[in-house]
């Protein structure tokens, strides 16, 4: 029997010895290990460059409805009032999400015949961040996206009292057109009607600061929010308390999170004292 190296060299044998094979292997996983993360990092700025897109049509969309109807914004109607189909040209959107049960999680037509469904060309993905991948019955639901509970004409929902609720885009004098977020992210587990509820009883008091609605926090525990001016941010949400594991049936909102400094952030951008 000839020596494995005479074989190798007369092209009887191609085959790679078990070393070799580790070798490959251990390049492999060096090469994995180094470019997967990339990729994560990658296709995570993806999602917030989408994400702010979405938003920012948004804010376009609501900013475009009020030159077409003399300033006045459009509805945002919270509450049970939300499931009500005769009031789906009162406001931005319409209907009811849920974790647990059917709702409207699927009404694509309370999105796309909306106020504002007509001015993004009825497209549905402009209201959900890509960020979001909840589902029902192992559908996807119609949205993520919910408007500022200070803004609209007419508005109803929870709001604190003394603080101005803005029905015209004129009236955005405080805190300002680049100051005032009007749309945002919503947790999936807290996301039911369009109104998102900001609690200002903390407004100058940190120790009384308290959650109402939770924003969502599906880019490196950021969220995506737009502006009255039209531009689009992604907001790195900085306390726990604001971005808790996501509960499969529904997480309680309306809770006291004091000095948390999100909810301090969210106000001053929110509306200002009458």
């Amino acid at each position: 029997m000839k020596p494995l190296t005479h074989r190798r060299e007369s092209g009887q044998n191609l085959g790679f010895t078990l070393i070799e094979l580790l070798v490959v292997i251990a390049i492999i996983a060096i090469l994995a290990a180094m470019l997967l993360p990339a990729l994560a990092r990658a296709k995570a700025k993806a999602h917030q460059i989408k994400c702010m897109n979405n938003t920012k049509q948004l804010a376009l969309a609501w900013i475009m409805y009020a030159n077409d109807n003399n300033d006045s914004l459009p509805g945002n109607i919270g509450g049970g009032d939300s499931r009500n189909p005769a009031n789906l040209d009162k406001t931005w959107c319409l209907g009811w999400l849920s974790l647990t049960a059917q709702e409207d999680n699927f009404r694509r037509d309370y999105v796309q015949e909306s106020q504002l469904g007509k001015y993004v060309g009825k497209n549905l993905e402009v209201f959900k961040c890509p960020g979001d991948k909840s589902t029902y019955l192992g559908k996807p639901r119609v949205r993520s996206v919910s408007m500022n509970g200070y803004l609209g004409d007419p508005s109803a929902g929870s709001k604190t009292s003394g603080y101005l609720s803005y029905k015209k885009t004129t009236a955005l004098s405080r805190p300002g057109p680049s100051s005032t977020w009007v749309f945002i992210d919503e947790r999936e587990d807290v996301i039911n009607d369009g109104f998102f509820w900001v609690d200002m009883k903390g407004d100058g008091n940190p120790p009384a600061n308290w959650i109402g609605d939770f924003p969502a926090s599906y880019h490196a525990g950021g969220g995506g929010l737009s502006f009255a001016d039209g531009h689009s941010e992604i907001r790195s949400w900085k306390d726990p308390r604001t971005k808790p594991a996501i509960s499969p049936t529904g997480l309680s909102y309306g809770v006291a999170s004091p000095d948390n400094p999100d909810v301090t952030w969210l106000m001053a951008r929110s509306t200002a004292k009458q």
